[in-house]
């Protein structure tokens, strides 16, 4: 099972028997105030220095989302994946739930575009999937639908089936279909991460599809967060999760290690050359 993403000029590939596939989470103003106050105010320079920060970290893909208080996603969105294309080559997750805003964006966006994200809600499912088909992009599935995000491991497998098979359905093949079995908060529940990957093993184990994950969720609220970070993503990669939503500059060379012992990384070429080009930062 192969997901291929297109940027300007770069190809990504997207299997269980290939390294991991970084998708940087940087161009995203939740959390972060700087950002969502130069998207308010209209100036979107920022997202091309996050762009090209990320690349040079090691990202693959680069996630792009404005969706923030007194930003018109309809207006900016289009904008920001157009200046991230101008300076980077790498293929675009293109992030909102605004359908008006994505529909604008698949517009501009070059090559073969990720769609961040669709889950099992009847309406999302309707007006987010046939953009996805009529401009052959890729999908993220979240496990979630109008009851929310079940606890249940078999719960959330149930809702990755049905989007895979609505998906299918209209003409999307089950390779552009990646399924997010959601990171929950452990300092709120304590067995919410086994929970996840007991989930992530079962859509590998009976759908087959490519995985990806926003781990950082998972240590919400923790001390020492990256160290959470870097553990909760060995283990969600050994499941099946093959492109996570990262902060590159500070995983990669944590994942990269893993594709190491995961037998990924012949030779440990990517983590030598991971490694050097730390040396050569002076890192």
């Amino acid at each position: 099972m192969e997901t291929i993403l297109e940027g300007t000029k770069a190809i990504v590939r997207i299997a269980p028997h290939h390294r991991t596939v970084l998708i940087g989470e940087r161009i995203n103003p939740t959390g972060r105030k700087r950002l969502a106050a130069e998207l308010a105010a209209g100036n979107i320079e920022i997202v091309k220095q996050e762009a090209l920060t990320q690349v040079d970290s090691g990202a693959d893909v680069i996630d792009v989302n404005v969706g923030a208080i007194g930003v018109d996603q309809v207006t900016m969105l289009p904008r920001a994946v157009e200046m991230v294309q101008e300076v980077v080559d790498v293929p675009i997750s293109i992030d909102t739930a605004d359908p008006v805003a994505l529909e604008a964006a698949l517009k501009v966006c070059r090559g073969k575009a990720l769609v961040n994200s669709v889950n099992g809600k009847e309406e999302i499912l309707s007006r987010v999937l046939p953009l996805v088909a009529r401009y052959k992009a890729a999908v993220i599935g979240l496990c979630m639908d109008e009851g929310g995000i079940p606890g249940e491991p078999q719960k959330r497998m149930d809702i990755a089936a049905k989007i895979l098979k609505r998906a299918q359905e209209i003409g999307i093949p089950q390779e552009d279909v990646l399924i997010d079995c959601l990171a929950m908060t452990v300092s709120a529940d304590h067995e919410a991460g086994l929970a996840t990957l007991d989930a992530i093993r079962k859509v590998r184990t009976e759908l087959g599809v490519n995985m990806t994950l926003g781990a950082s969720n998972a240590s919400f609220g923790m001390p020492d967060r990256e160290i959470l970070n870097a553990a909760y993503l060995a283990l969600a990669i050994r499941e099946g999760v093959n492109a996570p939503i990262v902060n590159v500059a500070r995983v990669r060379q944590a994942i990269l290690a893993v594709d190491v012992l995961l037998g990924r990384d012949e030779y440990a070429q990517n983590y030598i050359k991971g490694y050097r080009e730390k040396q050569r930062e002076g890192k």
